[in-house]
């Protein structure tokens, strides 16, 4: 009886996959909104079979653990239609070493985050960043810089190119934040949202191709 042969295994400096990571403090604002939010524009701009080649997930340093989404930040999807079953699945769940350790990129809603996910686990160093930060930083990318077709290959580069300009691109410390809405009006919950969808929205505009 003949043997099928094995496919050929790709070569092991091929990236198959990228692992976002977006961290806040409960875990049901603004590290759900962040996530919900790439994987939607993910999907937008390289369709569901590619998207489904980016991880993303989210947790909080201290997080309210099993809780649904903060209503408030949950109303201020609706504009994109993810109000409803996309954010209703939503569970929060505490931030682990291991989580960091797996992430090819991990993004904090402020730089007390940053901090926070690289004392859990120092190995994050270099791959941890605030969410806004990590967006001026992917500004400073020349595309010309990035793999022209693959987006894990580019997702894996522009974090390698963000890293090299850390203190060399101008950043406000003041303007890297996303604030917490919690226990704040509706309208905080909105600016989280738009800081959010902005950060992200110039982050994914970098990993997906331009064709």
């Amino acid at each position: 009886m003949a043997r099928h042969a094995r496919p050929e295994a790709e070569p092991a400096d091929v990236p198959e996959r990228f692992h976002l990571l977006f961290v806040c403090t409960g875990n049901i604002c603004r590290s759900p909104a962040a996530e919900i939010m790439a994987r939607h524009l993910l999907v937008g701009g390289l369709g569901g079979r590619e998207a489904q080649r980016f991880e993303i997930a989210s947790a909080g340093v201290n997080a309210v653990v099993g809780e649904m989404m903060h209503p408030d930040t949950r109303d201020e999807l609706s504009p994109w239609g993810l109000d409803g079953i996309v954010a209703g699945r939503f569970r929060a769940r505490q931030l682990r070493s291991a989580m960091v350790r797996r992430a090819d990129l991990v993004l904090g809603a402020s730089v007390r985050h940053r901090s926070a996910v690289v004392e859990r686990e120092p190995a994050g160093l270099r791959t941890t960043f605030a969410l806004r930060e990590f967006a001026a930083l992917a500004d400073a990318v020349d595309e010309r810089m990035l793999p022209p077709e693959d987006p894990v290959k580019r997702a894996h580069e522009l974090v390698d190119q963000a890293r090299r300009r850390r203190g060399l691109v101008p950043l406000d410390p003041e303007d890297l934040a996303v604030p917490d809405p919690i226990g704040r009006p509706q309208e905080a919950h909105r600016a989280a949202v738009h800081l959010v969808t902005d950060a992200v929205y110039r982050i994914v505009q970098k990993i997906v191709p331009h064709r």
